[in-house]
């Protein structure tokens, strides 16, 4: 059980964290790494905490409601976070909630989970479309042209767009992690599980993200504060908005890519660039490595259950 718990919070922490703090990262270069990582460690204290009171010991905000504690943990309940870190070596966004809770999860409960992803990804990626295509085309126009001085104003936005995002995120994706633990943690278990994942985070900010930060620096204009901001806003309203539609969790991953997808297709259409042979390949790349990650836990699923007859 432990054992389990710690490895899901490395792996998690390598992989989709950076989905979230991918963008504050990228446009704060130049900030010191552990100022960064003061920041988030707050966030991350505060949302586990407030969840533990909120909701009677559950540090996971009761998202692990329909995937019970097993009885007994076996060898493969620990695979799936394995098999996470030897994905995130190659840089792929694999989604964690599908490799981790199909593990838990009866085949309703994750039918269910990929429903509510399947919408995450196409809500993100209609609301970039219409975003960025009808309006914010335009400011990106502008920031391309008028490299940013970083006037405080805008440092003050992102900063708050980022700690919006990653509460938002940290709802959802708690369960990934808290999955292998008893649904109400006592205060030891919370004060631990927090120190463990904020010194987890620490290499991640140390790293500058490592390995699945490439994937944000291939989109257009990630490193612009001002581009930033407007990614971590739309990003924490469609989390918002589906933590508030259910407490099933679903993946983070795909909302994230769907988003990325949305915006990239429309600043180029509105660049007067068709998607064709350089920005159709990109975006049906990363939707192919997140459904990498799903056909990964089906097949993993599929060998534990054989295993067990």
């Amino acid at each position: 059980m432990l054992s389990g718990f710690v490895l899901a919070a490395y792996s998690i922490i390598a992989n989709d964290v950076i989905q979230t703090l991918g963008t504050f990262l990228s446009s704060n270069h130049q900030t010191r790494w552990w100022v960064l990582w003061i920041y988030a460690a707050v966030i991350l204290s505060g949302v586990l905490v407030a969840g533990w009171l909120w909701n009677g010991g559950d540090a996971a905000y009761g998202r692990l409601s329909a995937i019970p504690l097993p009885e007994r943990f076996h060898w493969w309940h620990v695979a799936p976070p394995l098999l996470l870190l030897l994905l995130t070596r190659f840089g792929l966004p694999v989604s964690t909630t599908f490799l981790i809770l199909s593990v838990f999860s009866t085949n309703e409960v994750m039918l269910s989970i990929v429903r509510k992803s399947l919408m995450g990804y196409g809500l993100a990626f209609t609301t970039a479309l219409f975003a960025y295509g009808l309006l914010a085309a335009r400011i990106e126009r502008r920031f391309l042209h008028q490299p940013s001085s970083h006037p405080r104003r805008w440092i003050a936005l992102q900063w708050v767009s980022t700690g919006f995002l990653w509460s938002q995120w940290l709802i959802q994706d708690l369960a990934n992690i808290f999955v292998y633990v008893p649904r109400q943690q006592k205060t030891y278990e919370l004060a631990g599980a927090i120190l463990l994942l904020i010194s987890l985070l620490a290499i991640l900010f140390w790293q500058r993200g490592g390995r699945v930060q490439k994937i944000v620096l291939t989109k257009s204009n990630t490193t612009d504060i001002r581009s930033a901001t407007i990614i971590d806003f739309i990003y924490g309203l469609v989390l918002f908005f589906f933590k508030e539609l259910s407490h099933l969790p679903m993946s983070t991953t795909w909302v994230f890519v769907g988003l990325l997808a949305g915006r990239e297709i429309a600043l180029t259409w509105r660049n007067g660039i068709r998607p064709g042979r350089e920005l159709l390949p990109l975006v049906l790349s990363d939707l192919g490595k997140v459904t990498l990650g799903l056909l990964s836990s089906i097949l993993l699923v599929y060998l534990i259950r054989t295993f067990e007859l």
